[in-house]
């Protein structure tokens, strides 16, 4: 395993390759960041999120998380949604796990392994809607179903939030995707539940916008 200071000569050698490559290639990343995309992926060290879609830095905004969920109480996430949305204006979302997740093994056994067991129960709670379904399945079966099904939920979570639906309420283009990235031969599986208006929001979920700082439904005395 390399060493601090290893890393740290690799940096050096890396800067000086892509600085003769390409001269302003520093100039123009420091000038501003206008990626179209924003990735939602798994901590997972092997799914590094440019690679895998060959784009350089500075083309995508990263958020990455254990089993790349999307949770209404996760005011991380929420946060660079909003800014993705708002700020950056990206036009494509991409919620993208991978096969051989560890935090989707973890889910669906018994074992306590400390605080990531609460965020675990997000996926237990998908596991258990979808009992009868996995059930039918073997092991490694179920393990890539149920990564494909917290990935079509965690869509549906973003397109549930506040700055998604307020996005679409201007007409802003944003579309979110659900992807499965490969291990074994390095492909994406599109999932194909894009996401594209609030038409793909259930009505208990749709939100009217109101005024910040106005108070829904008081009354006045």
């Amino acid at each position: 395993m390399p060493t601090l200071a290893q890393l740290l000569s690799n940096n050096r050698t890396w800067a000086a390759k892509v600085k003769q490559d390409d001269p302003t290639f520093f100039e123009r990343l420091e000038a501003i960041q206008r990626p179209e995309y924003l990735w939602i992926g798994c901590s997972d060290s092997r799914v590094p999120a440019n690679q895998i879609v060959d784009l350089a830095p500075g083309e995508l905004f990263v958020h990455r998380n254990i089993a790349n969920q999307v949770v209404h109480t996760d005011f991380n996430c929420l946060a660079v949604v909003q800014y993705a949305i708002e700020v950056l204006r990206v036009k494509q979302i991409i919620v993208c796990g991978h096969y051989g997740c560890g935090g989707i093994a973890a889910a669906l056994g018994h074992d306590e392994y400390g605080v990531v067991d609460n965020w675990l129960r997000h996926i237990k709670d998908i596991s258990f809607a979808h009992q009868q379904e996995l059930n039918r399945l073997s092991d490694k079966e179920k393990e890539n179903r149920l990564c494909e099904l917290n990935v079509v939920t965690q869509v549906k979570n973003l397109a549930r939030t506040k700055a998604v639906q307020y996005a679409w309420n201007r007409g802003q283009t944003l579309d979110i995707h659900g992807w499965v990235y490969g291990l074994h031969d390095g492909l994406i599986k599109d999932l194909k539940v894009t996401a594209s208006s609030r038409a793909a929001v259930d009505d208990i979920y749709q939100l009217h916008e109101t005024k910040r700082g106005s108070r829904p439904n008081a009354s006045t005395s």
